[in-house]
């Protein structure tokens, strides 16, 4: 049976405590937790969040800083990259338990090839870290918006195939990457093996170098996108990330609800 689950990125401003009964009041079930900024919440927080958001039916995940590089040429910039997605990572396990998304890195002067190799090489001794210290939690690397960006799709499902890491699929960073060319049933079909997939959703402004910003989310590309998605009776959880993400949220679930009674 298929298991669409629908939730924002972030509470809006509205904290963990009112936004997650908001969310769960208006009958969605995920909420991605911003860390993009920085990982400003403690474990013992998280911990109260998790148990918060369990009460409320709302499956958690976490987005990791943006300040992230993995390829980077400086060590320096790796060794801060990768302390601020394992701390990402202890707080997604004491929230529960589930994905931690981050943006892996940048190609600057280097052949794909070589920042593939390098990402992989941090991911593999990051999931090492994380085997240890028995976290429950996945990196879900996220396909992303720019072409100076490492994480097309090709990319990251060679990754999940070669290391077995988790990804993400952003619907919308795709879209600018393909300049309005991507197909949703194509996407899907691509990573339809995956026991579940996590996702990102919103509408987006791009231009030839990729995205430039998220913008509120088109009903005709919700409709596009839930109607393949039912097709595949696939499991999915879709995080909207337009500038109303709990509004946007919301038209999705009524969209899906509608979709499933014709």
């Amino acid at each position: 049976m298929t298991k669409i689950l629908i939730g924002p990125g972030g509470t809006a401003g509205l904290g963990y405590e009112a936004g997650l009964k908001k969310i769960g009041s208006l009958g969605l079930e995920a909420l991605e937790v911003e860390l993009t900024h920085g990982v400003n919440i403690s474990n013992s927080t998280a911990e109260k969040v998790g148990e918060l958001a369990n009460e409320q039916g709302v499956s958690l995940s976490v987005h990791a800083p943006y300040f992230v590089n993995l390829a980077s040429d400086e060590k320096q910039k790796v060794s801060a990259s990768k302390i601020r997605i394992l701390q990402s990572c202890e707080r997604m396990h004491h929230l529960g338990g589930g994905p931690v998304v981050f943006h892996p890195g940048f190609y600057q002067k280097k052949s794909k090839e070589e920042t593939y190799e390098r990402i992989k090489g941090e991911v593999v001794d990051l999931m090492k870290t994380i085997k240890e210290k028995k976290w429950r939690c996945t990196l879900a690397l996220e396909t992303t918006g720019k072409h100076s960006a490492f994480g097309d799709l090709d990319e990251l499902l060679s990754l999940v195939k070669e290391i077995k890491c988790g990804l993400t699929i952003d619907f919308a960073h795709m879209k600018a990457r393909t300049e309005g060319k991507m197909d949703y049933g194509d996407m899907l079909d691509r990573v339809k093996r995956l026991k579940h997939i996590h996702s990102h959703f919103s509408g987006i402004e791009w231009t030839p170098k990729g995205e430039r910003k998220h913008l509120l989310t088109p009903e005709k590309e919700i409709k596009l996108l839930l109607g393949e998605i039912l097709k595949r009776k696939l499991d999915i959880t879709i995080i909207n990330e337009s500038p109303d993400v709990i509004g946007d949220s919301v038209k999705m679930k009524k969209i899906l609800d509608g979709l499933k009674k014709t």
